[in-house]
């Protein structure tokens, strides 16, 4: 007979905890690659999660990549525009500033605060709640210290899917943030 939800629970140790939702948010990320084909390798350096390449990207560039830092939150601050984060200061200052050869970005999951509703399957489907932002903070300059947090506003509207993710490898895009 399978275990209740309430029992494998109380043998998953830091089931819902910071760990736990920094696992969700990094492979909802993951997915989303997935689905929109773009390759994924997990980096875990100088302020990088994921290392993310476009296997057939049409311009100058035939393999662009990107990098990006994952963050997920289910006590988000929204706005009508942005969402207010509050990023540690040393992981701002490895995102901050456009003297990077790889376009930078932040991705913000937003996940219930019940680990249990994180998820749903079906025989139909798999649903991920809820959903991912970005921000590039190419145009912020780094800031002095090491300690403390900078807050940052996710604009609402940077919504991440696959079609935006993709977007995200365009040459226009590359040029705004400074990398040809």
């Amino acid at each position: 007979m399978p275990l209740r939800a309430d029992e494998w629970e109380e043998f998953s140790p830091g089931f819902g905890d910071n760990s736990h939702r920094g696992h969700f948010g990094e492979q909802f990320i993951r997915m989303l690659a997935v689905a929109a084909n773009i390759d994924a390798a997990q980096r875990d350096r100088v302020g990088v999660d994921w290392q993310l390449g476009h296997p057939r990207r049409s311009g100058r560039r035939r393999y662009p990549v990107i990098e990006a830092q994952v963050k997920c939150t289910s006590s988000p601050e929204l706005h009508d525009d942005h969402i207010a984060f509050d990023l540690k200061t040393r992981y701002y200052n490895e995102l901050a500033g456009s003297d990077y050869d790889i376009p930078r970005f932040l991705f913000v999951v937003l996940a219930p605060a019940d680990p249990f509703s994180w998820s749903d399957a079906t025989p139909e489907r798999l649903l991920l709640r809820n959903a991912a932002h970005w921000a590039c903070l190419h145009d912020q300059n780094p800031v002095a210290g090491g300690t403390g947090t900078r807050r940052v506003h996710v604009p609402r509207g940077n919504l991440l899917t696959a079609d935006t993710l993709h977007d995200l490898f365009s040459p226009s895009f590359r040029a705004m943030v400074g990398v040809s």
